[in-house]
Protein backbone atom coordinates (compact mmCIF):
# COMPACT_ATOMS: atom_id res chain seq x y z
CA UNK A 1 0.00 0.00 0.00
CA UNK A 2 2.76 2.41 0.95
CA UNK A 3 4.51 1.70 -2.36
CA UNK A 4 1.29 2.35 -4.28
CA UNK A 5 0.76 5.65 -2.45
CA UNK A 6 4.32 6.69 -3.19
CA UNK A 7 3.87 5.82 -6.87
CA UNK A 8 0.55 7.67 -7.03
CA UNK A 9 2.09 10.65 -5.28
CA UNK A 10 4.97 10.70 -7.73
CA UNK A 11 2.56 10.59 -10.68
CA UNK A 12 0.52 13.46 -9.27
CA UNK A 13 3.68 15.45 -8.60
CA UNK A 14 4.87 14.85 -12.18
CA UNK A 15 1.48 15.94 -13.53
CA UNK A 16 1.51 19.10 -11.41
CA UNK A 17 5.06 19.85 -12.51
CA UNK A 18 4.06 19.42 -16.14
CA UNK A 19 1.02 21.66 -15.76
CA UNK A 20 3.08 24.28 -13.93
CA UNK A 21 5.71 24.20 -16.66
CA UNK A 22 3.08 24.59 -19.37
CA UNK A 23 1.51 27.45 -17.43
CA UNK A 24 4.83 29.21 -17.02
CA UNK A 25 5.71 28.71 -20.69
CA UNK A 26 2.32 30.00 -21.77
CA UNK A 27 2.73 33.02 -19.54
CA UNK A 28 6.21 33.75 -20.87
CA UNK A 29 5.04 33.34 -24.46
CA UNK A 30 2.32 35.99 -24.34
CA UNK A 31 4.69 38.24 -26.29
CA UNK A 32 8.39 38.92 -26.75
CA UNK A 33 10.35 36.83 -24.27
CA UNK A 34 13.82 35.54 -23.53
CA UNK A 35 15.00 31.96 -23.87
CA UNK A 36 18.57 31.46 -22.76
CA UNK A 37 20.63 34.08 -24.59
CA UNK A 38 17.97 34.74 -27.24
CA UNK A 39 14.90 36.94 -27.58
CA UNK A 40 11.95 35.11 -29.11
CA UNK A 41 8.58 36.22 -30.41
CA UNK A 42 5.44 34.55 -29.05
CA UNK A 43 5.53 32.08 -31.96
CA UNK A 44 9.05 30.95 -31.03
CA UNK A 45 10.90 32.75 -33.84
CA UNK A 46 14.13 34.46 -32.81
CA UNK A 47 14.11 38.25 -32.92
CA UNK A 48 17.41 40.16 -33.09
CA UNK A 49 17.10 43.91 -32.56
CA UNK A 50 18.61 46.14 -35.21
CA UNK A 51 17.77 49.81 -34.89
CA UNK A 52 18.41 53.16 -33.30
CA UNK A 53 17.15 55.47 -30.55
CA UNK A 54 14.86 58.42 -31.17
CA UNK A 55 14.81 61.31 -28.66
CA UNK A 56 11.04 61.62 -28.75
CA UNK A 57 10.66 63.36 -25.40
CA UNK A 58 12.54 66.43 -26.68
CA UNK A 59 11.34 66.22 -30.28
CA UNK A 60 7.77 64.99 -30.01
CA UNK A 61 6.78 66.72 -33.26
CA UNK A 62 9.20 64.56 -35.24
CA UNK A 63 6.69 61.78 -35.78
CA UNK A 64 7.94 61.14 -39.34
CA UNK A 65 11.14 59.77 -37.80
CA UNK A 66 9.47 56.39 -37.23
CA UNK A 67 8.77 55.85 -40.93
CA UNK A 68 12.15 57.25 -41.89
CA UNK A 69 14.00 54.94 -39.50
CA UNK A 70 12.05 52.02 -40.94
CA UNK A 71 12.87 53.09 -44.50
CA UNK A 72 16.58 52.52 -43.79
CA UNK A 73 15.94 48.92 -42.79
CA UNK A 74 15.55 49.02 -38.99
CA UNK A 75 13.34 46.52 -37.20
CA UNK A 76 13.41 48.28 -33.81
CA UNK A 77 13.30 51.82 -32.46
CA UNK A 78 14.18 52.76 -28.88
CA UNK A 79 12.02 55.71 -27.87
CA UNK A 80 13.16 58.20 -25.21
CA UNK A 81 10.39 59.11 -22.75
CA UNK A 82 10.22 61.19 -19.57
CA UNK A 83 7.96 60.93 -16.57
CA UNK A 84 8.70 64.42 -15.28
CA UNK A 85 12.42 65.21 -15.23
CA UNK A 86 11.65 66.82 -18.57
CA UNK A 87 8.18 67.50 -19.98
CA UNK A 88 6.29 64.31 -19.18
CA UNK A 89 5.07 62.08 -21.98
CA UNK A 90 1.43 61.34 -21.24
CA UNK A 91 -0.47 58.09 -21.70
CA UNK A 92 -2.08 59.40 -24.89
CA UNK A 93 1.31 60.41 -26.27
CA UNK A 94 2.80 57.01 -25.48
CA UNK A 95 -0.21 55.29 -27.06
CA UNK A 96 0.47 57.30 -30.21
CA UNK A 97 4.16 56.30 -30.12
CA UNK A 98 3.17 52.63 -29.95
CA UNK A 99 0.75 53.17 -32.84
CA UNK A 100 3.54 54.76 -34.92
CA UNK A 101 5.81 51.80 -34.19
CA UNK A 102 3.13 49.34 -35.25
CA UNK A 103 2.19 51.33 -38.37
CA UNK A 104 5.83 51.17 -39.43
CA UNK A 105 6.34 47.51 -38.42
CA UNK A 106 8.91 48.34 -35.76
CA UNK A 107 9.37 46.74 -32.36
CA UNK A 108 9.08 49.55 -29.84
CA UNK A 109 11.58 49.72 -26.96
CA UNK A 110 10.18 52.35 -24.60
CA UNK A 111 12.73 53.79 -22.16
CA UNK A 112 12.41 56.16 -19.22
CA UNK A 113 15.27 58.66 -19.47
CA UNK A 114 14.64 60.26 -16.06
CA UNK A 115 17.01 57.87 -14.28
CA UNK A 116 20.07 58.83 -16.33
CA UNK A 117 23.15 59.22 -14.12
CA UNK A 118 21.36 58.79 -10.78
CA UNK A 119 23.69 59.50 -7.86
CA UNK A 120 25.98 61.60 -10.01
CA UNK A 121 23.77 63.87 -12.10
CA UNK A 122 21.53 66.39 -10.36
CA UNK A 123 17.81 65.82 -10.87
CA UNK A 124 18.06 62.17 -11.85
CA UNK A 125 15.19 59.93 -10.75
CA UNK A 126 15.43 56.60 -8.92
CA UNK A 127 14.42 53.32 -10.54
CA UNK A 128 11.53 53.26 -8.08
CA UNK A 129 10.26 56.54 -9.53
CA UNK A 130 10.65 55.10 -13.02
CA UNK A 131 8.41 52.18 -12.05
CA UNK A 132 5.81 54.69 -10.81
CA UNK A 133 5.80 56.17 -14.31
CA UNK A 134 5.31 52.80 -16.00
CA UNK A 135 2.49 51.89 -13.61
CA UNK A 136 0.78 55.13 -14.59
CA UNK A 137 0.98 54.04 -18.25
CA UNK A 138 -0.26 50.49 -17.70
CA UNK A 139 -3.58 51.08 -19.43
CA UNK A 140 -1.89 51.82 -22.77
CA UNK A 141 0.83 49.17 -22.39
CA UNK A 142 -1.33 46.17 -21.52
CA UNK A 143 -1.98 44.04 -24.59
CA UNK A 144 1.10 45.33 -26.43
CA UNK A 145 3.44 42.56 -25.30
CA UNK A 146 4.08 41.42 -28.89
CA UNK A 147 5.24 44.89 -29.90
CA UNK A 148 6.67 46.66 -26.83
CA UNK A 149 9.75 46.14 -24.67
CA UNK A 150 9.91 48.21 -21.48
CA UNK A 151 13.39 49.58 -20.78
CA UNK A 152 12.75 50.42 -17.11
CA UNK A 153 15.33 53.21 -16.72
CA UNK A 154 18.12 54.60 -18.90
CA UNK A 155 21.62 54.39 -17.38
CA UNK A 156 20.13 54.27 -13.88
CA UNK A 157 23.36 54.95 -11.99
CA UNK A 158 26.34 57.15 -12.75
CA UNK A 159 29.78 56.18 -11.48
CA UNK A 160 28.83 56.59 -7.81
CA UNK A 161 27.49 53.80 -5.59
CA UNK A 162 27.25 51.35 -8.48
CA UNK A 163 26.85 48.39 -6.13
CA UNK A 164 23.36 49.64 -5.25
CA UNK A 165 22.26 48.85 -8.82
CA UNK A 166 21.63 45.16 -8.14
CA UNK A 167 19.02 45.47 -5.38
CA UNK A 168 17.44 48.54 -6.96
CA UNK A 169 17.01 46.66 -10.24
CA UNK A 170 15.60 43.58 -8.53
CA UNK A 171 13.12 45.77 -6.67
CA UNK A 172 12.07 47.53 -9.88
CA UNK A 173 11.48 44.22 -11.67
CA UNK A 174 9.52 42.87 -8.71
CA UNK A 175 7.28 45.94 -8.64
CA UNK A 176 6.69 45.75 -12.40
CA UNK A 177 5.59 42.12 -12.14
CA UNK A 178 3.47 42.79 -9.07
CA UNK A 179 1.71 45.52 -11.04
CA UNK A 180 0.80 42.95 -13.68
CA UNK A 181 3.24 43.76 -16.49
CA UNK A 182 3.79 40.73 -18.75
CA UNK A 183 6.23 42.48 -21.08
CA UNK A 184 9.83 41.72 -21.86
CA UNK A 185 11.74 44.03 -19.51
CA UNK A 186 15.09 45.59 -20.38
CA UNK A 187 17.50 46.80 -17.69
CA UNK A 188 20.47 49.10 -18.33
CA UNK A 189 23.84 48.73 -16.65
CA UNK A 190 25.17 51.24 -14.09
CA UNK A 191 28.21 53.48 -14.72
CA UNK A 192 26.30 55.48 -17.33
CA UNK A 193 25.34 52.18 -18.92
CA UNK A 194 28.94 51.03 -19.47
CA UNK A 195 29.39 48.69 -16.48
CA UNK A 196 33.14 49.25 -16.21
CA UNK A 197 33.09 47.80 -12.67
CA UNK A 198 31.18 44.73 -14.00
CA UNK A 199 28.34 45.13 -11.50
CA UNK A 200 25.70 44.08 -14.02
CA UNK A 201 27.84 41.36 -15.55
CA UNK A 202 28.56 39.74 -12.18
CA UNK A 203 25.03 40.03 -10.81
CA UNK A 204 22.95 39.45 -13.94
CA UNK A 205 22.12 35.84 -13.07
CA UNK A 206 20.66 36.76 -9.69
CA UNK A 207 18.73 39.66 -11.23
CA UNK A 208 17.19 37.37 -13.85
CA UNK A 209 16.35 34.82 -11.16
CA UNK A 210 14.52 37.54 -9.23
CA UNK A 211 12.09 38.01 -12.13
CA UNK A 212 9.11 35.66 -11.54
CA UNK A 213 8.70 35.39 -15.32
CA UNK A 214 12.44 35.09 -16.09
CA UNK A 215 11.76 37.59 -18.86
CA UNK A 216 14.43 40.28 -18.51
CA UNK A 217 17.12 41.21 -21.02
CA UNK A 218 20.27 43.11 -20.01
CA UNK A 219 21.43 46.21 -21.88
CA UNK A 220 25.04 47.37 -22.14
CA UNK A 221 25.93 50.80 -23.56
CA UNK A 222 29.22 50.70 -25.45
CA UNK A 223 31.13 53.97 -25.69
CA UNK A 224 34.70 54.81 -24.63
CA UNK A 225 35.00 51.91 -22.18
CA UNK A 226 34.71 49.58 -25.18
CA UNK A 227 37.49 50.98 -27.35
CA UNK A 228 39.28 47.70 -28.07
CA UNK A 229 38.14 44.46 -29.68
CA UNK A 230 39.20 42.52 -26.58
CA UNK A 231 36.92 44.56 -24.31
CA UNK A 232 33.95 44.19 -26.65
CA UNK A 233 34.35 40.46 -27.20
CA UNK A 234 35.15 39.78 -23.54
CA UNK A 235 31.96 41.40 -22.32
CA UNK A 236 29.73 39.72 -24.89
CA UNK A 237 31.37 36.36 -24.25
CA UNK A 238 30.77 36.62 -20.49
CA UNK A 239 27.01 36.79 -21.02
CA UNK A 240 27.03 34.12 -23.69
CA UNK A 241 29.06 31.76 -21.50
CA UNK A 242 26.62 32.36 -18.63
CA UNK A 243 23.62 31.71 -20.89
CA UNK A 244 22.20 35.17 -20.19
CA UNK A 245 20.37 37.47 -22.65
CA UNK A 246 22.12 40.71 -23.63
CA UNK A 247 21.59 43.53 -26.11
CA UNK A 248 23.81 46.48 -26.97
CA UNK A 249 21.28 49.12 -26.05
CA UNK A 250 23.40 52.08 -27.15
CA UNK A 251 26.68 52.62 -28.95
CA UNK A 252 28.34 55.19 -31.18
CA UNK A 253 31.27 55.47 -33.53
CA UNK A 254 33.07 57.88 -31.23
CA UNK A 255 32.47 59.62 -27.92
CA UNK A 256 33.91 62.23 -25.60
CA UNK A 257 35.12 59.51 -23.19
CA UNK A 258 36.96 57.55 -25.89
CA UNK A 259 36.60 56.01 -29.34
CA UNK A 260 34.35 52.91 -29.31
CA UNK A 261 35.33 50.04 -31.59
CA UNK A 262 32.08 50.10 -33.52
CA UNK A 263 33.35 47.71 -36.19
CA UNK A 264 33.94 44.97 -33.62
CA UNK A 265 30.70 45.84 -31.81
CA UNK A 266 28.68 45.32 -34.98
CA UNK A 267 30.54 42.29 -36.30
CA UNK A 268 30.45 40.50 -32.94
CA UNK A 269 26.77 41.33 -32.46
CA UNK A 270 26.03 39.86 -35.87
CA UNK A 271 28.06 36.70 -35.39
CA UNK A 272 26.58 36.07 -31.93
CA UNK A 273 22.95 36.95 -32.70
CA UNK A 274 23.01 39.87 -30.25
CA UNK A 275 20.76 42.88 -30.82
CA UNK A 276 22.14 46.39 -31.18
CA UNK A 277 20.63 49.89 -31.12
CA UNK A 278 22.72 52.86 -32.20
CA UNK A 279 22.54 56.25 -30.51
CA UNK A 280 20.83 58.27 -31.95
CA UNK A 281 18.69 59.37 -34.87
CA UNK A 282 19.06 63.17 -34.58
CA UNK A 283 18.93 66.11 -32.17
CA UNK A 284 22.01 65.52 -30.02
CA UNK A 285 23.54 68.46 -28.16
CA UNK A 286 26.04 69.12 -25.41
CA UNK A 287 29.07 68.55 -27.63
CA UNK A 288 28.03 65.12 -28.92
CA UNK A 289 26.29 66.30 -32.06
CA UNK A 290 28.58 63.91 -33.95
CA UNK A 291 26.32 61.09 -32.72
CA UNK A 292 23.48 62.28 -34.96
CA UNK A 293 22.79 59.70 -37.67
CA UNK A 294 20.92 62.17 -39.87
CA UNK A 295 21.18 65.95 -40.02
CA UNK A 296 18.15 67.90 -38.76
CA UNK A 297 15.95 64.78 -38.84
CA UNK A 298 16.30 64.60 -42.63
CA UNK A 299 16.48 60.99 -43.78
CA UNK A 300 18.16 62.13 -46.99
CA UNK A 301 21.10 63.62 -45.05
CA UNK A 302 22.86 60.68 -43.46
CA UNK A 303 25.96 61.60 -41.48
CA UNK A 304 29.12 59.49 -41.50
CA UNK A 305 27.88 57.68 -38.41
CA UNK A 306 24.48 57.12 -39.99
CA UNK A 307 26.08 55.73 -43.12
CA UNK A 308 28.19 53.36 -41.05
CA UNK A 309 25.29 52.18 -38.87
CA UNK A 310 22.71 51.67 -41.58
CA UNK A 311 24.72 50.89 -44.70
CA UNK A 312 28.11 49.63 -43.51
CA UNK A 313 29.42 46.12 -42.97
CA UNK A 314 27.19 44.26 -40.48
CA UNK A 315 24.93 47.30 -40.57
CA UNK A 316 21.19 47.50 -40.16
CA UNK A 317 20.24 47.31 -43.82
CA UNK A 318 22.13 44.07 -44.42
CA UNK A 319 21.39 42.28 -41.13
CA UNK A 320 17.95 43.36 -39.84
CA UNK A 321 15.01 40.96 -40.09
CA UNK A 322 11.52 42.28 -39.49
CA UNK A 323 9.51 40.83 -36.59
CA UNK A 324 7.22 38.08 -37.86
CA UNK A 325 4.28 39.61 -35.98
CA UNK A 326 4.11 42.04 -38.92
CA UNK A 327 4.02 39.37 -41.63
CA UNK A 328 1.53 40.24 -44.31
CA UNK A 329 1.20 43.91 -43.39
CA UNK A 330 1.90 46.41 -46.21
CA UNK A 331 4.89 48.76 -45.87
CA UNK A 332 4.40 52.38 -44.89
CA UNK A 333 6.12 55.04 -46.97
CA UNK A 334 8.31 57.52 -45.06
CA UNK A 335 6.84 60.96 -44.57
CA UNK A 336 8.63 64.24 -45.27
CA UNK A 337 10.57 65.41 -42.23
CA UNK A 338 9.24 68.57 -40.57
CA UNK A 339 11.81 71.14 -39.56
CA UNK A 340 13.83 70.32 -36.45
CA UNK A 341 12.22 71.27 -33.16
CA UNK A 342 14.08 73.95 -31.20
CA UNK A 343 13.24 72.22 -27.92
CA UNK A 344 15.64 70.42 -25.59
CA UNK A 345 18.79 68.77 -26.95
CA UNK A 346 19.27 65.08 -26.20
CA UNK A 347 21.99 66.01 -23.72
CA UNK A 348 21.06 68.48 -20.96
CA UNK A 349 24.55 69.96 -20.86
CA UNK A 350 25.21 73.12 -22.89
CA UNK A 351 26.45 72.81 -26.45
CA UNK A 352 29.83 74.26 -27.38
CA UNK A 353 29.86 77.36 -29.51
CA UNK A 354 29.43 76.43 -33.13
CA UNK A 355 31.00 78.55 -35.81
CA UNK A 356 29.23 78.87 -39.17
CA UNK A 357 30.44 76.12 -41.47
CA UNK A 358 32.27 77.28 -44.60
CA UNK A 359 30.65 76.36 -47.91
CA UNK A 360 31.21 72.80 -49.13
CA UNK A 361 33.97 72.26 -51.67
CA UNK A 362 32.92 69.79 -54.42
CA UNK A 363 35.26 68.49 -57.12
CA UNK A 364 35.45 65.68 -59.60
CA UNK A 365 34.21 64.58 -62.96
CA UNK A 366 31.14 62.83 -64.31
CA UNK A 367 32.72 59.47 -65.02
CA UNK A 368 35.02 58.92 -62.08
CA UNK A 369 33.99 60.22 -58.71
CA UNK A 370 33.49 63.56 -57.02
CA UNK A 371 34.10 64.61 -53.43
CA UNK A 372 32.62 67.32 -51.22
CA UNK A 373 34.43 68.50 -48.07
CA UNK A 374 32.32 70.09 -45.32
CA UNK A 375 33.12 71.42 -41.85
CA UNK A 376 30.23 69.86 -39.95
CA UNK A 377 31.05 71.38 -36.56
CA UNK A 378 33.73 73.71 -35.21
CA UNK A 379 34.87 74.87 -31.78
CA UNK A 380 37.94 76.52 -30.29
CA UNK A 381 40.95 74.61 -31.56
CA UNK A 382 38.99 71.68 -32.99
CA UNK A 383 36.52 70.72 -35.67
CA UNK A 384 34.57 67.83 -37.18
CA UNK A 385 34.85 67.35 -40.93
CA UNK A 386 32.93 65.22 -43.38
CA UNK A 387 33.69 64.23 -46.96
CA UNK A 388 31.00 62.84 -49.25
CA UNK A 389 32.18 60.74 -52.18
CA UNK A 390 29.87 60.27 -55.17
CA UNK A 391 30.31 58.00 -58.17
CA UNK A 392 29.83 59.52 -61.60
CA UNK A 393 27.86 58.02 -64.47
CA UNK A 394 29.53 54.61 -64.04
CA UNK A 395 29.93 52.28 -61.07
CA UNK A 396 33.27 52.33 -59.26
CA UNK A 397 35.03 49.72 -57.11
CA UNK A 398 37.13 52.07 -54.98
CA UNK A 399 38.07 55.70 -54.45
CA UNK A 400 40.87 57.93 -53.23
CA UNK A 401 40.33 61.53 -52.08
CA UNK A 402 43.19 64.00 -51.63
CA UNK A 403 43.53 67.55 -50.39
CA UNK A 404 46.12 69.95 -48.99
CA UNK A 405 45.53 72.12 -45.93
CA UNK A 406 46.56 75.74 -46.24
CA UNK A 407 46.32 76.78 -42.60
CA UNK A 408 48.11 74.10 -40.60
CA UNK A 409 45.06 71.96 -39.82
CA UNK A 410 45.73 68.38 -38.72
CA UNK A 411 43.52 65.28 -38.55
CA UNK A 412 43.42 63.54 -35.17
CA UNK A 413 40.77 60.85 -35.64
CA UNK A 414 38.95 59.32 -38.62
CA UNK A 415 36.15 56.84 -39.35
CA UNK A 416 34.85 55.11 -42.50
CA UNK A 417 38.14 55.71 -44.38
CA UNK A 418 41.87 55.07 -44.17
CA UNK A 419 43.71 58.39 -43.99
CA UNK A 420 47.40 59.16 -44.28
CA UNK A 421 49.07 62.57 -44.03
CA UNK A 422 52.38 63.91 -45.25
CA UNK A 423 52.87 67.43 -43.97
CA UNK A 424 49.80 69.37 -45.06
CA UNK A 425 48.82 66.83 -47.75
CA UNK A 426 46.06 64.34 -46.87
CA UNK A 427 45.08 61.14 -48.69
CA UNK A 428 41.88 59.26 -47.80
CA UNK A 429 41.01 55.84 -49.23
CA UNK A 430 37.88 53.73 -48.93
CA UNK A 431 37.64 50.89 -46.43
CA UNK A 432 36.34 47.41 -47.30
CA UNK A 433 32.64 48.17 -46.99
CA UNK A 434 32.27 51.53 -48.77
CA UNK A 435 34.50 51.36 -51.85
CA UNK A 436 32.02 49.89 -54.33
CA UNK A 437 29.47 52.48 -55.45
CA UNK A 438 26.87 52.20 -58.16
CA UNK A 439 26.49 54.94 -60.75
CA UNK A 440 25.46 58.11 -58.94
CA UNK A 441 25.64 56.46 -55.50
CA UNK A 442 27.44 58.12 -52.61
CA UNK A 443 29.08 57.40 -49.28
CA UNK A 444 30.83 59.55 -46.71
CA UNK A 445 33.57 59.48 -44.13
CA UNK A 446 34.28 61.74 -41.18
CA UNK A 447 37.10 62.92 -39.02
CA UNK A 448 38.11 65.14 -36.14
CA UNK A 449 40.85 67.70 -36.57
CA UNK A 450 42.66 70.62 -34.98
CA UNK A 451 43.04 74.16 -36.29
CA UNK A 452 44.47 77.47 -35.13
CA UNK A 453 43.54 80.88 -36.51
CA UNK A 454 41.84 79.88 -39.76
CA UNK A 455 40.01 76.73 -40.81
CA UNK A 456 39.45 77.27 -44.52
CA UNK A 457 37.93 74.56 -46.70
CA UNK A 458 40.53 72.96 -48.98
CA UNK A 459 39.98 71.96 -52.60
CA UNK A 460 39.55 68.19 -52.83
CA UNK A 461 39.98 65.76 -55.71
CA UNK A 462 38.65 62.24 -56.15
CA UNK A 463 40.11 59.37 -58.15
CA UNK A 464 38.09 56.24 -58.85
CA UNK A 465 39.30 52.69 -59.35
Amino acid sequence: MRTRFIAAGAAILALLTSVLAMTQNAQAATGLHVSGTRILEANGNQFVMRGTSHAHTWYSSQTSSFANIKSLGANTVRVVLSGGRWTANTASDVANVISLCKQNRLICVLENHDTTGYGEQSGAYTLDQAVDYWVGLKSVLTGQENYVVINIGNEPYGNNNQSAWTNATKSAISRMRAAGFQHLLMVDAPAWGQDWQFVMRDNAASVLDSDPQKNTVFSIHMYGVFDTAAEVTGYLQAFQSAGLPLVIGEFGNMHSDGDPDEDTIMSQAQSRGVGYLGWSWSGNGGGVEYLDQVTNFNVDQLTSWGQRLFNGANGIKSTAKEATIYSGQPPVSPSPSPSASPSRPASPSPSPTRSPSPSPSPTGGAKGCSATYTVANQWGGGFQGEVTVKAGSSAISGWTVTWTYANGQAITQVWNATVTSSGSSVTARNVSYNGSLGAGASTSFGFLGSWNGTNSVPAVSCTAS
